[in-house]
């Protein structure tokens, strides 16, 4: 598998969840740029917060994981992204507040920060791109790092990413991660195939998703099964499946098991690690995130741990 030996570029939202007293920061690109920078190899993360209590919070983060602080930048007017999370119901899922300072992100300053760098790999989402000004500040960090590689981490928030502007992203990325769920949107809005049509069968399946990445031009495909691994499609034909994702003993919750799956994926790709064991290892820490509290753990050990782990095997 290619090995990446530059800086990633990581681009997207900062979070902060309401109603949890002390700032809780997140959001998928936070989220996986902080497991990358607990492991030693932080990427620039480049995104907009506000001259608030929360930008505070998050600015405290980068400081706290010794992450860069060149992509990171503060809007005078908009107030640091916020997400509420309904409690007590079924899904909890969150609700995104529209009009953050992720949606402004200015393309000038984000494609400085990006200018003369070794970047490897362009890391993004499709929430940043909602805003008009954020999607123009993410066509200008692709135009400054063509050689870089593109991941998609296609997250779909209800209401917040229509057909359109998920084209866009999948005709800009190189690889693309995606669950079942996010499959099935993609099943029905390019091939007309409803989540209550006939089951596929397994080669049905993939035949699907061949020609969803011949469609989009794709290199590679990942598609996450939660506890049942993950499935690796690759350009040249080939396909990779893991299914060694052993579930622990107490499931918290399953909050930011994607990005620490994707963090893994970006690790593994770095150190140059055979795309059977990146996947293996990303699904078992994806795994042992969700016996934790948060989409991040708090405690420093708990990356010792499995740099222990990797260094002996």
């Amino acid at each position: 598998m290619q090995t990446w030996s530059g800086m990633a570029v990581v681009f997207g939202e900062v979070l902060v969840e309401d109603g949890t007293g002390a700032a809780k920061v997140g959001g998928a690109p936070f989220n996986l740029a902080r497991h990358l920078a607990a492991f030693m190899a932080p990427p620039l993360l480049i995104t907009r917060i506000g001259d608030d209590r929360n930008g505070a919070a998050v600015r405290a983060e980068f400081e706290r994981f010794v992450m860069p602080e060149t992509g990171l930048q503060v809007d005078a007017m908009e107030e640091t992204g916020r997400v509420a999370v309904a409690r007590g119901t079924a899904s909890q899922r969150p609700v995104m507040l529209p009009g953050q300072a992720y949606d402004f992100i200015d393309p000038e300053a984000a494609a400085a920060a990006v200018a003369g760098m070794n970047t490897d790999i362009v890391y993004f989402g499709t929430l940043a791109q909602r805003g008009a000004r954020s999607r123009q500040a993410l066509a200008a960090v692709l135009a400054a790092a063509p050689q870089a590689k593109r991941f998609l981490d296609l997250i779909l928030y209800q209401g917040q990413a229509d057909e359109a502007l998920v084209t866009g992203a999948l005709q800009a990325a190189d690889i693309v991660k995606v669950n079942e769920e996010e499959l099935q949107v993609l099943f029905q809005w390019y091939f007309q195939i409803a989540p209550d049509d006939a089951p596929m069968s397994t080669e049905e399946v993939h035949a699907v998703c061949r020609a969803l990445m011949d469609r989009f031009s794709l290199e590679g495909l990942i598609v996450t099964l939660g506890h049942r691994g993950s499935v690796y499609f690759g350009r040249d034909g080939g396909l990779v499946v893991n299914r060694d994702n052993p579930v622990p003993p107490f499931v918290i919750d399953t909050v930011g098991a994607g990005d620490a799956f994707a963090a893994i994926f970006l690790l593994g790709r770095a150190r140059g690690w055979s795309l059977e064991l990146t996947l293996a290892r990303a699904n078992e820490f994806a795994g042992a995130i969700c016996a934790v509290t948060g989409a991040v753990p708090q405690d420093m050990n708990f990356y010792d741990k499995w740099e222990r782990r990797w260094r002996e095997a």
